[in-house]
């Protein structure tokens, strides 16, 4: 069974939410921060770390 990225990361998030229940900010940096790490120089460094 193949299931989207998408839809994996957002059922982790939910359940992450609902079970430990951390504050709002802290997810809104957390989400910020990815998101602009994903478009910065280290981007290609965590790349073929993780591979």
């Amino acid at each position: 069974m193949d299931v989207p990225l998408w839809i994996a990361l957002l059922v982790v998030g939910y359940l992450g939410i609902k079970l430990f229940r951390p504050p709002v900010w802290l997810i809104c940096v957390l989400l910020l921060g990815g998101y602009l790490l994903a478009d910065s120089l280290f981007a290609s460094v965590i790349d073929t770390a993780v591979k």
